[in-house]
């Protein structure tokens, strides 16, 4: 896995910890559509405490007496968190089951509806956060100062650790997984999504060390702002340079698969140069194999509504949004050295 990502706004400005308490990480998933109000499914919104998304899936799927495949979800949220985030339960033919049945001290049900289809990964809007920083140690001046030019520049759009595994080793697994070691099939999508984000996040960290990851370079291929569409290479022009400058538009940095780099000129130079390093040979051979297809993913990343307030000298809350995809510890890592509470050496 790729470490020590460089910081594209400078040395870090603070010390803290987050996640003391699951209310330190407060996660809302913004829906991505209206529920139908009839239809085969049940919507369920559960707010959840101290839970990891498929563990909810399993308690849900256990409650309605179904199995896990009639469970959908649009996204995995974190468990030492605070979550709202829909459900939906497959109950053809059948009333929906007694939600009172279904809470508890960590889940409550915040509502619930009928809806005409599975909800499926991905169907959603974004995620709003609210995130408490303990212990705080920096001058306050100088953490205002640079959240103020995330709110106007963003930050990397990094893939978190999250992607790597709780030990930081899913690369490795990966590389192995390629070599022919067996795994469990549910463990495969998440080993070929780590190799393919370790990929991503080294031409991002070059372009970060270049101070080129928002800005353009010869060749570039740009993505539409909160869209998977992209276009280019085209030559870079004031209208361009306008999208660019409003946010309408992203430098992008290549999702490994089958096919050929779209970038051309220096930045297709730059990032074959990052992928043919180390054991990149070996991740690309493997994630072609496995019948991925080349995607490309936005450089950089603005959260949404980004504010913050001091509820003392060395607490910080701070609440913003962020499309799917994207990670708030990569907001956090733009500040400075912030380490979940547990993970804190004493």
């Amino acid at each position: 896995m790729t470490t020590d990502l460089p910081r594209a706004h400078g040395p870090s400005v603070l010390t803290a910890t987050f996640r003391a308490t699951p209310d330190d990480f407060v996660v809302e998933e913004i829906a991505g559509f209206e529920p139908t109000g009839s239809g085969e499914h049940l919507l369920l919104e559960i707010e959840k405490r101290g839970l990891n998304t498929a563990f909810a899936a399993r308690r849900i799927a256990e409650w309605a007496g179904v199995k896990d495949v009639a469970i959908g979800y649009a996204g995995l949220k974190d468990r030492h968190a605070v979550t709202r985030q829909r459900f939906t339960v497959h109950l053809p033919g059948r009333e929906s089951p007694d939600v009172a049945a279904l809470e508890g001290a960590s889940l409550r049900v915040l509502s619930s509806t009928r809806h005409a289809r599975k909800l499926p990964r991905g169907a959603l809007a974004g995620n709003r956060f609210i995130l408490t920083l303990r212990d705080v140690d920096g001058d306050v001046g100088a953490i205002d100062e640079r959240l103020s030019l995330i709110a106007t520049r963003g930050v990397p759009n990094y893939f978190g650790e999250q992607r790597f595994g709780r030990a930081g080793d899913n690369v490795e697994q990966a590389l192995a997984m390629f070599a022919g070691r067996r795994v469990r099939r549910e463990d495969r999508s998440l080993l070929l999504s780590a190799a393919r984000s370790e990929l991503f996040n080294r031409v991002l960290a070059e372009r970060v060390r270049r101070r080129c990851w928002d800005t353009p370079l010869d060749g570039e291929v740009w993505m539409l702002d909160g869209r998977r569409s992209v276009f280019g290479p085209e030559p870079f022009d004031d209208a361009l340079a306008e999208r660019l400058a409003t946010f309408d538009i992203h430098p992008t940095g290549p999702l490994w698969g089958r096919g050929t780099l779209r970038t051309t000129g220096e930045c297709r130079d730059l990032e074959q140069a990052c992928l043919d390093a180390d054991n990149g040979p070996a991740l690309r051979e493997g994630l072609e194999r496995a019948g991925l297809e080349q995607e490309r993913r936005a450089l950089r990343l603005r959260p949404a509504d980004l504010d913050w307030a001091w509820a003392s000298d060395r607490v910080l809350e701070l609440r913003f949004a962020l499309p799917p995809g994207a990670y708030a510890t990569c907001v956090l890592d733009a500040l400075g050295d912030v380490a979940a509470a547990s993970r804190r050496p004493d």
